[in-house]
């Protein structure tokens, strides 16, 4: 199998992302709302600014006529606020100069602030930028990385977030700027760069990650992404789909965790159908979290310790005992031991039920975020 260097769309990053992390963040104003507003706000000063001379106009003279009207307290206002000052009105007052210094000197520095808003603007928002990623980095740890936002990539980021996992523990990868604006628009964090190249899952802190959902749209780029993903942290568990079987095992070498062959698992799906649409609606359910039934690994609690698996409230289909998987029939599967997990059919429930341990329905709680425990670990086994 011919591995390229890089993809093709990888290539087509512009320089401006390709060095960025972008982050959830609010939707911007439309630039020409912006222009109004700051519109809006520039004549608010200036009729501001024209009432204050005109309250006071007997307190200025016009070097022309002596007099001021109100054409002349537009006139004396917009040469002030834009600092042009041709002193053909003045004030003379003591009133007027004291305003002068006390409101309209205020109102000039304001006005300048609103023409160069633009500036200011871009500069806080590359502030506010900084700072966030900078907190961002601080507080990222055990989250999960995916590389790849295409059908697979975006299915697994929402089974994840269907069994609790917050979004902003969720780190998108992908060589299109487009793909992870639309994975930012989602409420995820983004990453545009070629995956293969180990600085862009630097930038995804993968040295930190607890997971690695490989879901690219090529074999070969899997394996050099598995390849870099377990060159950069050695416990993360790394779970890579293929399309071609015969690649599974050269991923696995790579440092694949788990390998979920799609074409071939489509296939059988296929299969089942046609020989059942039933069981082949039951299947497509149990892979859909959140909805009808879920399939959940979970720890053995201590009322069932000791017990045979057929004696669980939940319907237990394998149980996990070290790096065994033992099916629900095998007589070693029984009885339960403390650090056995267990592999179990339980209806779906909301996150918040997830949460609670031990519920009166009789199906503990699902994997946590923090727990270590993936639910699609194990798939490939």
């Amino acid at each position: 199998m011919k591995l390229p260097s890089q993809d093709a769309a990888a290539r087509e990053i512009p320089d401006d992302h390709s060095r960025r992390v972008i982050l959830p963040r609010r939707t911007p104003m439309a630039p020409l709302r912006q222009v109004f507003r700051r519109l809006l706000m520039a004549l608010a000063v200036l009729v501001a600014t024209v009432f204050i001379v005109w309250v006071d106009r007997d307190d200025y003279h016009d070097n022309a006529n002596g007099s001021v009207d109100l054409l002349d307290c537009v006139y004396y206002a917009t040469v002030t606020l834009s600092t042009t000052g041709y002193g053909d009105i003045v004030p003379y007052g003591d009133t007027a100069r004291l305003l002068n210094i006390l409101l309209i000197t205020p109102l000039r520095v304001l006005f300048l602030i609103i023409l160069v808003g633009t500036t200011l603007e871009v500069l806080t928002e590359r502030t506010r930028e900084q700072w966030q990623l900078k907190r961002w980095r601080n507080a990222l740890r055990d989250h999960t990385v995916i590389v790849g936002f295409g059908t697979k990539g975006r299915s697994a980021a929402q089974t994840l977030c269907a069994t609790g996992l917050s979004r902003d523990r969720i780190v998108i990868v992908d060589p299109s700027a487009k793909v992870i604006d639309a994975a930012v628009a989602d409420g995820f964090a983004g990453v545009v760069g070629d995956a293969t190249r180990s600085d862009v899952l630097v930038r995804a802190e993968i040295q930190r990650a607890r997971q690695v959902v490989i879901a690219t749209q090529r074999d070969d780029t899997a394996v050099l992404v598995s390849l870099t993903a377990r060159q950069l942290n050695k416990k993360a568990n790394i779970v890579a789909a293929v399309r071609e079987e015969e690649n599974a095992p050269l991923l696995r070498q790579s440092g694949a965790d788990s390998v979920i062959t799609s074409a071939s698992a489509a296939g059988r799906l296929l299969g089942l159908s046609v020989l059942s649409p039933s069981a082949g609606t039951v299947m497509e359910d149990l892979i859909q979290q959140g909805s009808g039934l879920d399939l959940v690994e979970r720890p053995v609690v201590k009322s069932e310790v000791g017990k045979s698996v057929r004696d669980t409230e939940d319907l237990v289909v394998s149980v996990l005992r070290g790096h065994r998987l033992l099916g629900y029939d095998d007589p070693a599967a029984s009885p339960l031991q403390t650090a056995d997990r267990l592999i179990t059919i339980v209806r779906a429930a909301s996150t918040e039920e997830q949460a609670l341990p031990g519920r009166q329905s009789g199906r503990p709680h699902g994997p946590t975020p923090g727990s270590g425990v993936s639910p699609m670990r194990r798939a490939g086994e």
